[in-house]
């Protein structure tokens, strides 16, 4: 059938300020969350990923205060990452207005994590963040990474990814830290390897630099597509995005 395509932007935020780099690394000050939250919500976007890129690598939840800030400006849904590693934390996540936790870090040390948030709250509040890189030392062709790519694991993706769906995941956030920030499209390989080992939705991450970078990225077989410094600096509109993936047809059993 055919499937409407999510567009979705993405808030990395550090120290309060949403920022964004190339390859996670030179960041550069791209403003205030809460108000960039208002603002996507009246041009028109699907969802918001809302991702505290530095409480993992601190050992630390993300700021409920400015997640609660955003919920309050925002009418769609939103999902919080950064530094989740117990189902309390979730709790007061959701509590605090979040719609869906990403998770990617603690889900790696304790798989088991992912079973005791879907027992709580259901499967579908969870999205598997996977920052993955390009790497000959694993089969695929693709290791993973933890603490906001600060460390690259021994680990092969598609071995990670087969087995958090079987444990039971909503979602994937699949995001590239060799094309992150680099506006030179989205990694292609990763999304139609991802898409034969996964039946869960999958999120394009890492990479959009123009519009028909997104329509590959579908074509590939990403569910929906995310974006951040193209949205943040006025590189490319929502209401462009949106017009073009409308004009094509994806249908998927």
């Amino acid at each position: 059938m055919a499937l409407a395509i999510r567009v979705i932007a993405c808030l990395d935020v550090d120290d309060g300020r949403v920022v964004k780099g190339v390859n996670f690394k030179n960041l550069r000050d791209a403003g205030n969350p809460v108000e960039l939250a208002k603002t996507y919500n009246q041009q028109g976007i699907d969802e918001l990923v809302f991702l505290d890129i530095t409480a993992s690598a601190q050992n630390r939840s993300p700021i409920l205060e400015i997640i609660e800030q955003t919920a309050d400006q925002v009418f769609i849904p939103l999902t919080v990452g950064g530094g989740i590693s117990s189902v309390s934390q979730v709790n007061e996540l959701l509590r605090a207005g979040a719609d869906k936790v990403s998770i990617n870090t603690a889900a790696i040390k304790n798989p088991a994590l992912l079973n005791d948030i879907a027992d709580r709250f259901g499967a579908q509040v969870i999205v598997l963040s996977i920052d993955t890189k390009r790497s000959s030392d694993v089969k695929s062709g693709f290791a993973l990474t933890t603490h906001g790519g600060r460390t690259t694991l021994d680990l092969d993706l598609i071995d990670w990814l087969v087995s958090a769906q079987e444990i039971g995941i909503g979602e994937v956030l699949l995001n590239s830290m060799d094309f992150d920030g680099t506006q030179e499209g989205f990694d292609l390989k990763l999304i139609q390897l991802a898409r034969e080992h996964t039946d869960v939705p999958l999120i394009a991450s890492g990479g959009a630099g123009d519009v028909s970078h997104f329509i590959s990225a579908v074509k590939a077989g990403a569910n929906a597509v995310l974006a951040a410094s193209l949205f943040h600096f006025n590189i490319v509109s929502i209401f462009e995005v949106k017009q073009a993936l409308a004009e094509i047809t994806v249908v998927r059993s």
